[in-house]
Order: C-alpha cells, then structure tokens, then sequence
C-alpha cells in the first residue's frame, strides 16, 4: 500500500481529551486536524466487533460477553460500525484498525471483519498476531495488512506474512532500519510517540505514519519536516 502522504493517527483517538477508545475521543483526534484514527478491535461471544483494548472488561472477558450485557456494562465502548459511521463525517481520514487475537483456534473474529471491510477503502488491519493475519489474507481481506512489534525478533517474520506493512515501536527504527524496511516494500508506521521532535525525526527518516496520543505534539513534529 502507498500512503498519499506520511499520516499522522490518533492512538486510540485523542486520549488525553477523552476516554481512550471512545466516539468521544475519535471525534476529538479528528477535529485536531489528524489524518486519521488507530483504533482496537474486540470480538463479542455474539459476534459483533467492538472498539476496546483489554481483552476483558472489570475482569470479564469480552469474548465471553454478547453485545447487550457489553453496552449495559460499559455504553461507552462503540461498535466498529459507530466507527464508520463518525468517519464518513471526515472523507479524508484514514484508519489503523489493530484487530486484537491471541495466538490459537480461531474464534470467528477474522471472519466477522473481512465481511465489515467489504467495499471500504482508506483502511487497514495490523495485528500483533501472526495468525491472524494470515487468516485474514486467506480470507481475501480486502484492506492492507501490517504486523505489529515490539521486539526487534519480530521482524523475523515480515518475509514470512502475506502483508504489505510494519508497525514497529518507534523506540526500535533508525534511518538504517526505515531504509531497510521500505527496500522490503513495507509501509512503515510507528507507535506511539508524543514528543514532536521524535516524530520529525520518523518522519525526516521516510517513516509512512506516526501514531500518538498528542494531536499537537504530531502536527509540531510533523510542521518541522513537511512544512
């Protein structure tokens, strides 16, 4: 996938406005003047994937949970749907959906969102599981797939997966490994960072996007390199 130009994404929206996750918290990223939205992707026990980034809620687990005792539980976790539907007020966002599976059987979730993804564009997937992502490409997932990491190992895999990006902590790239990554054919976004000076130096390297918590920390950053 080729980005139109290096993306500045909300982590989880804008966090430090409003409650992480949350409609709330997109709008306000959005509105900041970001290029879009990272965002986690849960799977209820009735099938409907939700934005959360615990496996569990207050100890419950929201693969053991259906969608009415979730929104009864917590009215404040949205379906992925709510989130289409904000972002078609921003015809130009773009968003990170990281769908959130542990390694073993599958329990429906890559199923349930390659069918949501149908038809929609300026979207991708990343995962930090492997599995998942192959599923999804054999699915036919339509969207991009990235892998997420945190430890350099990690990238041990990218030649082994069927996706088009990496989405490694900002703390493990130099302008070395950018370099490297892009000659593979990757698009290459970073996690998470909040000082401006670190994202004008992603960015000076030829990282694709940068993802943090700070709107204003982002736009700085990013006014320092593109202007």
């Amino acid at each position: 996938m080729k980005l139109p130009r290096p993306l500045l994404l909300g982590h989880r929206g804008a966090p430090l406005a409003a409650r992480e996750n949350t409609l709330e918290a997109f709008r306000h990223a959005l509105e900041a003047g970001l290029d879009g939205l990272e965002l986690d992707l849960q799977f209820t026990r009735d099938g409907v994937l939700v934005v959360h980034h615990d496996f569990d809620l207050e100890g419950r687990p929201i693969a053991g949970l259906d969608w009415p005792q979730l929104r009864k539980a917590a009215p404040w976790i949205p379906r992925l749907e709510e989130v289409f539907a904000l972002a078609q007020e921003f015809p130009e966002a773009w968003l990170n959906l990281e769908l959130k599976s542990q390694p073993g059987p599958t329990d429906g979730r890559e199923e349930a969102l390659a069918r949501a993804l149908q038809g929609r564009e300026q979207v991708w997937v990343s995962s930090f599981d492997p599995l998942a992502l192959l599923r999804l490409h054999r699915l036919g997932v339509g969207a991009p797939l990235a892998l997420l990491y945190s430890v350099p190992e990690m990238e041990a895999l990218l030649p082994c997966l069927p996706v088009q990006g990496a989405h490694p902590h900002y703390a493990l790239l130099d302008e070395e490994r950018v370099g490297a990554l892009k000659r593979q054919g990757l698009f290459v976004v970073a996690w998470t960072v909040n000082q401006a000076e670190v994202v004008g130096r992603l960015l000076a390297w030829g990282v694709d996007g940068v993802i943090g918590d700070r709107p204003d920390a982002l736009r700085a950053g990013a006014r320092e390199v593109l202007g």
